[in-house]
């Protein structure tokens, strides 16, 4: 049986092969597991053979296992910080970019890398396959598989990027539109739980606490059917905070 120390460096021979690239391997666990996720970050989609998929599956999910997969009992809505990749829920949403393909900055700490790093380098595939080099529109919303996340899938959308810092009505309207696309599909696919990111915050700009309000008014106002549970997932303090008194004041 192989070890996680000889998975580890069979799995970096083999992204290194696909990427072209050769570099040494490091001698620590951390220091693989950190060069594994920064050689799928720039792997490009392509067919995968069952040898490397059953090795970095075997992987990825000793990491699932090692950080915790979180379940979540609350019906209705509810906020919980943390990792998304550790949420036990029918769909987490990503926060996308146009292309769709996840992040391509190696070891990036936004969302869409988190999420691509976590599920495996099939995630992006099943991306390219669907798109077929087509962008994503603002508002759009992808479903895939969730690969090795706890997550059955992943929801893809792109929100309003704010240059200046400050939303016009319609880029109000386009993140609204997210997570209307985003509980349209989930309803389709007969979903009962739903964990959203913070979508549009960050790196697009939006403001924290309109993103927030916009997100709470849209999924209070949507007719739910088949979704009992809707997390709204926050990462920092700042967004808790926000979404805790936003829900209080009903």
């Amino acid at each position: 049986m192989v070890n996680r120390t000889e998975n580890l460096d069979n799995i970096l021979r083999q992204l290194m092969t696909d990427n072209g690239q050769q570099y040494a391997i490091p001698s620590s666990i951390t220091d693989k597991q950190r060069m594994m996720r920064a050689l799928m970050n720039v792997w490009a989609p392509k067919e995968i053979s069952a040898d490397f998929l059953r090795m970095q599956d075997e992987e990825l999910q000793q990491q699932a296992e090692d950080k915790g997969v979180v379940e979540i009992a609350d019906k209705g809505l509810t906020i919980w910080q943390g990792d998304i990749t550790r949420l036990k829920v029918d769909a987490i949403v990503n926060a996308a970019n146009a292309q769709g393909l996840g992040c391509w900055a190696p070891l990036h700490n936004c969302i869409d890398n988190c999420i691509h790093s976590a599920a495996g380098i099939q995630l992006r595939k099943e991306c390219n396959d669907q798109l077929q080099g087509r962008l994503l529109k603002t508002g759009e919303v992808m479903m895939t598989k969730g690969y090795n996340l706890p997550a059955k899938h992943v929801l893809h959308t792109v929100g309003p990027i704010i240059e200046s810092g400050v939303p016009t009505k319609e880029q109000e309207e386009q993140l609204a539109q997210c997570y209307r696309s985003c509980l349209d599909l989930a309803e389709q696919a007969g979903l009962k739980s739903i964990a959203f990111c913070c979508i549009s915050t960050g790196v697009f700009h939006f403001p924290n606490e309109r993103a927030a309000e916009i997100a709470i008014e849209t999924v209070k106002r949507y007719p739910r059917q088949s979704i009992k549970t809707i997390v709204f997932n926050v990462f920092l303090d700042k967004d808790y905070d926000i979404y805790k008194q936003l829900l209080a004041e009903d």
